[in-house]
């Protein structure tokens, strides 16, 4: 069943409005027609099975038809930093983390960063990455739509992170798997938890020290070399298994 989002404000009472680009989308993209059903999320943990009552010019009208009591949201809130890769594998790693749990993307500019975006293109890059968001949201049935931040500095995305309840770092030079599973382990349900993954080379070991002297914990994915676009996507899956719930 097709998905989209929508404000709290737009649902009143037994009906739901649905307006902007996604009017478009359900009339003319996928053609829908009054009488079919789509699942509606509010962001607010509220999602609806709806019926098409009509099309006006620039919104779709809807009848709810079922309030669900479900949650497919991870009793975590999961924060990858994500260091500036190169070409377009940020819009992959987006797509992904928001498929896997992630409540936010936040783009870290590293020393390593061979990426620099000015103001004006950071912000166009951003629309597009949260456009993404969206989408991976939609597909994956989550119940809101997982934030993209503005591109930070280092020193920046590391303010943010000491309001966190743990920060992990891997590293190719931490603590073997035992330590790693301890760190893992402790993790608990309802705490939020930053993911710091460095660029194409990695990130500098000042770089590594400083989020060590914030409270990040560093650990090792194993024995292999992962690229920037599969660690954080790894150790997401590995806290998603840790985390969910029935």
């Amino acid at each position: 069943m097709r998905h989209f989002f929508v404000p709290p404000e737009q649902v009143s009472g037994d009906e739901i409005c649905i307006m902007g680009t996604d009017v478009n989308h359900i009339r003319n993209v996928l053609r829908m027609r009054p009488g079919e059903q789509l699942e509606i999320s509010d962001g607010s943990q509220e999602n609806y099975i709806c019926r098409i009552k009509e099309f006006e010019e620039d919104k779709a009208v809807l009848t709810i038809c079922e309030r669900l009591d479900v949650n497919r949201e991870l009793p975590s809130q999961l924060y990858l930093f994500q260091g500036l890769p190169k070409g377009d594998k940020m819009e992959f790693i987006v797509q992904k983390a928001v498929e896997l749990g992630a409540c936010a993307v936040i783009p870290v500019a590293t020393r390593r960063s061979v990426v620099r975006l000015d103001a004006r293109k950071a912000e166009k890059k951003r629309q597009r990455w949260q456009a993404i968001a969206e989408g991976g949201a939609k597909q994956s049935g989550r119940m809101r739509i997982p934030e993209v931040y503005p591109v930070m500095s280092f020193p920046e995305a590391l303010d943010m992170a000491k309001e966190l309840d743990i920060c992990l770092i891997p590293y190719e030079l931490a603590e073997g798997m035992e330590e790693t599973r301890k760190i893992i382990d402790g993790v608990r349900p309802g705490q939020s938890a930053g993911i710091f993954i460095g660029p194409e080379g990695g990130f500098e070991i000042a770089e590594v020290e400083a989020a060590v002297r914030m409270g990040a914990k560093p650990l090792t994915l194993g024995k292999r070399i992962l690229r920037t676009e599969t660690a954080g996507l790894a150790l997401l899956s590995v806290l998603m298994f840790r985390l969910e719930q029935e």
